[in-house]
């Protein structure tokens, strides 16, 4: 019984401190500190408050596995707002993006300039996920595998039977939505871009009767500008929780976490955010040779990089997204086209240094050379390929492992060695992700002309929604 007590005692002095950080972002909220502030300051309470937590207690220490439930509670209830809102969100932005005629004058060249950069990219990821398994001399028989890793390879065995003998072709026709509010439920992998091309199909059909017949194209597109706007106000509220979300989010990521399978797989870690850092580095100099300030970017960018590190949704980092895309001078049409196609295709992190550097790592394992530079070439192209459908919730970047490898013949099984750095790895890979679909934004509106470098340069800038 006082044993019992005990615990007690400790888990509510820990909620009571965890309470407390989250009165103080209350209380700065009040005195009008900025959002951006609040939320770093949340992410840098998390991490210092995780870290204690690791320091006085054990990895499976009662009492700090049930505070972390209770954490939980706070992260965890964030988290599904935002994926509440996520799908709402895709689809009528696509929408309302083909009723701002700032985007139907250009909607053939901002589709290809937007898509084709978002797989280029990609691309470009997956070269660099090769370079980077291959200068640390990464291989899969360098880890030994537990119980942890020989469970999730046999989940991913079982994940892969339903892709299997699945033609490329096979895979593409799969992205077509035959039912497409089952696919606004999240009922497959690829449910996010399904759900993007009924939108298209409806723009399409908007400005298929616009000018034939106005009345209907205009009530239609009235019901989409007030819905949008409703839409919009959600989002406006769950941002607001933002800083309390992160706080909880990052103190039970890093209270869990098993520092000593860090520790031994640190080179890998490393591997990883080389890679991803080097890629973050390709987007700013991609804005820099477009003639535009990298460091202005990366000064209205780091929001929502830090928002989607510590939650690791892309599609939950959909509304900042577009926000952020709209303060950097994007049109309106143009940033939710952007920020909702870089949900499905040409994920930087998650489908193109991540299931890269997998196929580098597990190539030998099977007696392939993987520097070869046909082997090389064909990992690339796979990867980009792949890319398409790749989903912005949880899950994509393991989705996108097992098309890869399937395509390329390797073990599936072997793509679970890295499970116990999973968390870790996936916080960068989601900030890459939504990095790249906000550079292939900006940099779209600079090439087709519709830029406000003013606004881009303005360091004032607000939009609607801000929290």
């Amino acid at each position: 019984m006082g044993a019992f007590l005990v615990a007690i005692v400790l888990i509510l002095f820990n909620l009571l401190i965890f309470l407390g950080l989250l009165g103080v972002l209350f209380i700065l909220k009040r005195k009008g500190v900025s959002f951006s502030k609040r939320v770093l300051l949340g992410l840098c309470f998390g991490i210092v408050l995780g870290f204690v937590f690791q320091f006085i207690y054990s990895a499976d220490s009662t009492v700090l596995l049930t505070s972390a439930d209770w954490f939980q509670l706070i992260g965890g209830s964030y988290i599904k707002l935002l994926q509440m809102i996520a799908v709402p969100l895709i689809f009528i932005s696509i929408l309302s993006a083909f009723t701002r005629l700032t985007l139907t004058r250009n909607l053939g060249k901002i589709s290809l300039l937007v898509v084709g950069l978002l797989v280029g990219t990609t691309a470009v990821a997956a070269l660099i996920g090769i370079t980077s398994a291959a200068g640390f001399g990464l291989e899969a028989i360098q880890i030994d595998q537990g119980e942890a890793e020989t469970a999730r390879g046999a989940s991913l065995e079982e994940t892969y039977e339903t892709v299997e003998n699945v033609t490329f072709p096979q895979h593409l026709l799969s992205l077509i939505p035959a039912n497409p509010f089952l696919d606004m439920t999240g009922a497959r992998p690829s449910s996010v871009i399904a759900v993007v091309i009924f939108a298209v199909f409806l723009g399409l059909a908007y400005l298929g009767i616009r000018e034939k017949q106005s009345v209907q194209a205009s009530f239609f597109a009235d019901g989409v500008a007030s819905l949008y706007a409703i839409v919009m106000k959600v989002v406006s509220l769950i941002l607001q929780l933002t800083p309390y979300g992160v706080l909880a989010v990052m103190t039970k990521t890093v209270a869990l976490t098993n520092l000593q399978a860090i520790a031994a797989l640190a080179e890998f870690v490393a591997a990883s955010y080389a890679a991803l850092a080097a890629v973050f580095l390709v987007h700013l100099l991609l804005l820099a040779f477009s003639g535009l300030n990298p460091i202005v970017y990366l000064k209205k960018a780091i929001p929502v990089l830090v928002f989607a590190f510590t939650t690791r949704t892309s599609a939950g980092a959909l509304p900042m997204n577009i926000r952020t895309q709209q303060q950097l001078g994007v049109q309106d049409g143009t940033a939710n086209f952007a920020g909702s196609l870089g949900l499905s295709i040409g994920q930087n992190g998650c489908a193109g240094v991540y299931p890269a550097m997998l196929a580098i790592m597990i190539a030998p394992t099977v007696g392939i050379n993987p520097l070869t530079p046909s082997f090389i070439l064909t990992v690339v192209a796979i990867t980009a390929i792949s890319s398409f459908g790749v989903a912005g919730v949880g899950g994509g970047a393991t989705f996108a492992a097992i098309l890869v490898l399937s395509a390329l013949d390797l073990p599936i099984g072997l793509a679970g060695i890295l499970i116990s750095i999973e968390p870790l790895i996936d916080m960068g890979r989601t900030a890459v992700n939504v990095s790249g679909s906000m550079t292939a934004g900006v940099l779209t509106s600079k090439l087709t002309g519709e830029l406000d470098t003013s606004a881009y340069y303005d360091p004032d800038r607000v939009v609607e929604t801000k929290p």
